[in-house]
């Protein structure tokens, strides 16, 4: 199409003021002639379109389900892994305590210890101290009480 062609489409069809016998121009026609074969291809491209967007849609869809899929076997896999770290996070804490375990039944047995060790020192004194009070009694004229 010239310049003169594409320029003539904007040119009424008749003077400004008296009214002239003539056949006007069908614009419409003329826009639906000079369209439709650029519609005709763009048709063609919106069913390639529809086409690539349905085929798009079902790789999404495939894409979450193998991501839901993914997802519930990673949560099964940590639940089933729970006892396993919480043993793992317990067992310094375990050791820890064991071992202040052993050091307070090390000084529970020191003590006990000493506590005998004591009694054997002070036993014989003792034994000598209530066996001298019971013959100072027994020694009365009253008699023990």
């Amino acid at each position: 199409m010239s310049l003169r062609e594409f320029l003539a489409r904007f040119r009424p069809a008749g003077a400004p003021g008296a009214v002239v016998a003539g056949v006007p121009a069908d614009r419409a026609a003329e826009r639906a002639a000079e369209l439709e074969p650029s519609l005709a291809c763009l048709s063609d491209v919106q069913q390639e379109v529809a086409r690539i967007r349905a085929s798009a849609d079902r790789e999404a869809e495939a894409i979450r389900q193998d991501a839901a899929r993914q997802a519930a076997a990673m949560v099964a896999a940590a639940r089933a892994r729970v006892a396993q770290v919480r043993r793992e996070a317990a067992e310094p804490v375990r050791d820890a305590a064991e071992g202040d375990v052993r050091d307070i039944r090390v000084a529970g047995a020191r003590a006990t210890e000493q506590v005998y060790e004591r009694a054997r020192e002070r036993m014989a004194a003792l034994v000598d101290r209530v066996v001298t009070d019971a013959l100072r009694i027994s020694d009365r004229p009253e008699g023990p009480r």
